[in-house]
């Protein structure tokens, strides 16, 4: 069954964590040695309030981040951290209602898949200048936020998706739990083979929609969204087309739950009610499922042609109109760099810290379930991130309506990517 990981496993999956981060990636932006001139000493600083936009913090974080406040708050006298927050579905709308009325926040959360949009819109400040030379990000999660050259954000959270699987559903089908070298083939006999235990059982679930389908495409390996120079989509090329009928014949194979047949029922509740043997799922699930009622663990994703996991990253950026830009800026790398902050994400679940410094991550190597811990960070290995473009919004919203349509049966997979296709090489003109 399962075993705790040892002292030298976690010491070797740490190691892999800095390699897989250091790896293929563009390096950071230089610092230089002089650092912004400092103005003439003030009888008192100017008190000056930062006022911080987030979404990740909401509503099982918030405490956490009321103590951030307090200890920075407390290590800076004189600035005021003034914190709002808000759902994720709606944060994106508010916050460029705020930009497009001149009342940008001054410090504010991006995710990877807007940071592109926010930094070609010059909304976003240059903050290399004030980085500390010794702040130890991961050179991947620092690059990830540069926009031509420049660091237009500090990289403050990575996660990923995993296969999430129900161990005692596999013992009682008598089949072998999910190993690294699975295919997407082993998966579906897997979950035939558990469905075959009940009429009430299902065997994966793997939602159907735009994010999945990068990730799978990845997995494909030969299915690209855009050529080389970005003039033009190859969305509905075989490879892509190949990706999205995989997809779309797990959902008409009957082992996977149409949303008519979950009835109201979420996909993590089926998971949590012990009927459904695999789940592709996030990391950030970990704690809503800890007190389920059977063994589960977690392994690396199925394979098509090869190994791809979401690199998930949310960043912290500074606003180009920001009338506190030192301030919000030591806010800015406090938040993301510190050890504080490192120490209250990884000890509450808040995600993981985008930081070289493999002690943050000891406590959650060893914590349990799941006792494969280890995928997290085997999962960098092969990292895939969203194909990026300026009208990003728009671009994921026609692929994933479009993919919508191939799931419910509308559209072949060959007709709902000739549609994205046509749509994408307008969004890059």
């Amino acid at each position: 069954m399962f075993r705790k990981l040892n002292p030298l496993l976690i010491l070797a999956i740490l190691t892999v964590l800095a390699v897989a981060f250091a790896g293929c990636v563009a390096p950071p932006v230089q610092q230089t040695a002089t650092q912004p001139a400092e103005a003439p000493a003030q009888a008192e600083a100017e008190a000056v309030t930062v006022r911080y936009f987030t979404f990740s913090a909401a509503p099982d974080h918030l405490d956490d981040l009321d103590g951030l406040v307090t200890i920075f708050e407390e290590r800076n006298p004189g600035i005021t951290i003034e914190v709002a927050t808000a759902p994720y579905d709606d944060y994106f709308t508010l916050l460029q209602a705020d930009v497009a009325g001149n009342a940008a926040p001054d410090v504010f959360e991006l995710n990877f898949e807007n940071f592109v949009t926010y930094a070609a819109n010059d909304t976003l400040m240059d903050i290399s200048s004030y980085l500390s030379a010794d702040t130890p990000f991961y050179p991947r999660a620092l690059g990830a936020f540069q926009y031509e050259g420049k660091q237009m954000a500090l990289p403050e959270t990575f996660s990923t998706v995993l296969l999430f699987y129900n161990a005692d559903l596999f013992d009682q089908a008598g089949i072998a739990y999910p190993s690294e070298d699975w295919t997407w083939d082993d998966a579906i006999a897997a979950g035939q083979t558990i469905q075959a235990l009940g009429d009430d059982m299902w065997g994966i679930f793997s939602p159907v929609q735009f994010w999945e389908f990068y990730k799978k495409a990845g997995q494909n390996g030969e299915c690209e969204f855009f050529n080389a120079d970005m003039t033009e989509s190859l969305l509905n090329s075989p490879a892509c087309v190949a990706t999205l009928e995989l997809m779309t014949g797990i959902l008409n194979s009957g082992i996977m739950p149409t949303e008519a047949q979950l009835s109201g029922v979420s996909d993590s509740e089926l998971f949590m009610s012990g009927k459904l043997g695999m789940f592709v799922t996030g990391i950030w699930m970990f704690d809503a499922f800890k007190d389920a009622p059977f063994t589960w663990d977690v392994q690396l994703e199925p394979i098509i042609n090869q190994h791809a996991h979401h690199f998930f990253a949310n960043g912290v950026a500074v606003s180009a109109t920001s009338d506190h830009a030192e301030a919000a800026a030591k806010w800015a790398e406090f938040l993301t760099g510190s050890a504080e902050a490192a120490t209250v994400r990884v000890d509450t679940g808040w995600e993981l810290p985008a930081l070289d410094q493999p002690a943050y991550f000891e406590a959650y190597l060893t914590k349990t379930p799941p006792a494969n811990r280890a995928a997290v960070f085997k999962a960098l290995e092969s990292p895939v991130t969203p194909p990026v473009i300026v009208r990003q919004s728009e671009m994921q919203d026609t692929v994933n309506a479009l993919i919508g349509q191939a799931a419910a049966g509308e559209l072949t997979a060959q007709e709902a990517l000739d549609e994205a296709k046509a749509e994408l090489d307008k969004l890059i003109q």
